[in-house]
């Protein structure tokens, strides 16, 4: 970071994220880590029986509607809790008009994998409200089960405030609630579209276990290799975890 102070999630318009250019390089069509991805999450989430969570959290949501989709095998609700005007605006546009075609084959390698999921996709994200606000500012201990998709990493550079992001996680569920989460893997401070600029905490398996460990049981913890498919933003793979609080 050359000796400047690192940017903090607050130095940040998130209400500017650039949503159209995220999706355009990232989800307009099913990349191989998003599969990984998909395939660890959903074999989690068959662990539970169908609306055996009453409420869920996709912490952090952002755009990205696979990991909502997949909460609906297990939950009868799912708050979508995200900050950045943008992502809400998208976000709500999906869930009134109907997800763009680009996420069906998201759904649908998601139902291969959950074939207890709805028919459509349209049904499953019928169980999803958007909700404006800061992950940081949910009361703790609000629900059985919570996701977070690439965000505690992705928001600030700074150590310090990732962990603290990741504490804010494990405590919105109840004790005994469940965790499960995707980092990206050395992700430096990256940009998305042809000039916008957005922080990042290069963080690691070791320092993933390092931050859970205190705050979970039954943790896991394992690494999928870069996606050369995927635009090249200097990370060096994807983290993913599973842990009850």
């Amino acid at each position: 970071m050359s000796g400047r102070p690192p940017t903090r999630n607050d130095d940040v318009d998130w209400d500017r994220w650039p949503v159209e250019d995220y999706l355009a390089e990232n989800y307009r069509e099913l990349h191989p880590s998003d599969a990984a991805v998909i395939a660890h999450h959903s074999a989690f989430y068959r662990r539970f029986a169908a609306g055996g969570v009453a409420r869920s959290v996709e912490f952090g949501a952002g755009p990205n509607l696979y990991p909502l989709m997949l909460a609906v095998a297990a939950s009868r609700r799912i708050d979508a809790v995200e900050a950045g005007a943008s992502g809400v605006a998208y976000l709500t546009r999906q869930l009134d008009r109907g997800p763009d075609d680009s996420w069906q084959p998201f759904y649908a390698l998601c139902r291969r994998l959950n074939p207890g999921l709805p028919a459509t996709a349209e049904e499953a994200l019928a169980r999803v409200r958007v909700v404006h606000a800061d992950v940081r500012d949910l009361t703790p201990g609000t629900y059985g089960a919570a996701s977070m998709s690439f965000v505690a990493e992705g928001v600030t550079e700074d150590r310090g405030e990732f962990t603290d992001f990741c504490r804010h996680f494990v405590r919105s569920v109840v004790p005994g609630g469940h965790l499960v989460a995707a980092f990206m893997e050395n992700m430096p401070t990256y940009r998305i579209g042809p000039a916008s600029r957005w922080p990042g905490c290069p963080v690691d398996p070791a320092v993933v276990t390092e931050v859970f460990r205190p705050l979970t049981r039954r943790l896991s913890v394992g690494r999928i290799d870069a996606d050369p498919t995927l635009p090249d933003y200097g990370d060096s793979g994807m983290v993913l975890l599973t842990a009850v609080r």
